[in-house]
This record gives structure tokens, sequence and C-alpha cells, in this order.
């Protein structure tokens, strides 16, 4: 993986930032195109987003599930040096209705610690290659 390609559909998912600033510091060279690459890392599939856990008597919802699922593999010209992979990590936290500016701040937070959770994941998949 001397010289890298990411290939993404979304070059601004919060994945794909991270995963681009781990790995040029970690020492990997990247080039913008396949062309130039002796390795695609291959991002299938981001997702992030979140689903209700539960829910008060008043139907309200007291606790939130918020998850990140990637799909992704790395390939070398013809030869496949990594399958598709797939990865979902998942945080859930309560819901105040009164806290609203608190908890969006929370599920950011909760959300970038998500993304750096499958980074180091994905690097120590990828450090074996």
């Amino acid at each position: 993986m001397e010289r890298t390609y990411i290939a993404a559909d979304d070059r601004h998912s919060l994945f794909y930032r991270a995963l681009r600033v781990q790995l040029q510091s970690a020492g990997v060279n990247l080039v913008e195109t396949a062309a130039e690459s002796t390795a695609t890392f291959s991002i299938v599939y981001d997702e992030t987003d979140q689903r209700v856990l539960s829910v008060s008597a008043r139907n309200v919802p007291t606790e939130y599930e918020v998850y990140y699922t990637i799909q992704y593999g790395i390939d070398s010209g013809p030869k496949k040096l990594l399958e598709n992979q797939s990865l979902t990590v998942t945080r859930d936290y309560t819901y105040d209705s009164t806290l609203v500016l608190g908890k969006a701040r929370e599920e950011e937070l909760m959300r970038a610690a998500i993304v750096d959770d499958l980074v180091r994941i994905v690097q120590k998949q990828i450090s074996s290659l």
C-alpha cells in the first residue's frame, strides 16, 4: 500500500475524512487517482443515522441509538488484498426534550467517537496486510 487511492461515493463523510487523516499521519502516501495507485481502498457503503430505542408512557422518545455502518475492501489491481468487510458501531443515549441543544451536541460527539473507533478498527485490520 505504498500509494493508496481511497474510492468513495461521499468524499465528505465523517468516516472518509477521519480515515484520510489517520492514514496520512501513519505515513501512507494517498494519491488522487486510481491510475497512480498501487492499492485502492474502496468504501462501498458509508451510512450513519439514529433510531429510537425506547419511548415514555406518553409515546415520547426517551432513548436513542446512534449507529455508523461501513463496508470496505482493498485491492491491488486485479488482486484482492482484503475482501469486503462490514462494520457497524453503535452507541445509545437518553433523550430529554428540555435539553435539546445539549443532547444534540452529545449526539455529535458520540458520532465522532464512533468514527474514531471505526477508523481504529480498520487501521488495525489493514496493518496486517
